[in-house]
């Protein structure tokens, strides 16, 4: 079961991905779109447990490093979506969410884990990133995460729970 969980875990991540760097650009604001593997993470943290959530969180942020167009030092999301999956972990407290939890839980992890890739930016010098733009980045990106949390997260969340055995008897 285990091995079927980390399949479906990590093609949910892949499809996440090719969407956020293939259709997604289409429709970016200033340059800034929605972090589908974000709420690929978030739903895994607040469905399964934390260790599980915690290496998906680092898996799908290296893949979001390594995915091109990547323009930064590799690592910068993994640390993100890890710290993410550990603070949405954290809401669930073996019951399952409700529906203002689950977008709250999205928003709060979406400001830090952008909030901490682009600080992780500034402190390593990228080019790309500027003090200045760093408040508009965080808004948007914490916009647009909430704004698709109605349309992935619950499809995600059930598919998740499908595959957790601590939630099958619940």
């Amino acid at each position: 079961m285990k091995g079927l969980r980390w399949s479906i875990a990590f093609g949910a991540v892949v499809v996440a991905l090719v969407v956020q760097v293939s259709l997604f650009p289409h429709l970016a604001w200033h340059g800034i779109v929605p972090n589908l593997c974000l709420l690929v993470v978030v739903a895994a943290a607040l469905t399964v447990e934390a260790p599980f959530a915690l290496l998906l969180g680092f898996a799908a942020g290296l893949t979001l490093d390594l995915a091109p167009p990547a323009d930064h030092i590799a690592g910068r999301w993994a640390l993100a979506l890890t710290i993410a999956a550990f603070l949405a972990a954290r809401v669930r407290q073996d019951v399952k969410p409700t529906a203002l939890a689950v977008v709250g839980t999205v928003a709060a992890a979406s400001f830090v884990a952008t909030s901490l890739f682009a600080l992780s930016g500034v402190l390593l010098s990228d080019p790309a990133t500027s003090v200045a733009g760093l408040l508009e980045v965080v808004l948007v990106a914490v916009v647009w995460d909430v704004l698709l949390t109605p349309f992935v997260l619950p499809p995600l969340m059930k598919l998740f729970s499908r595959l957790n055995p601590q939630w099958a008897t619940q």
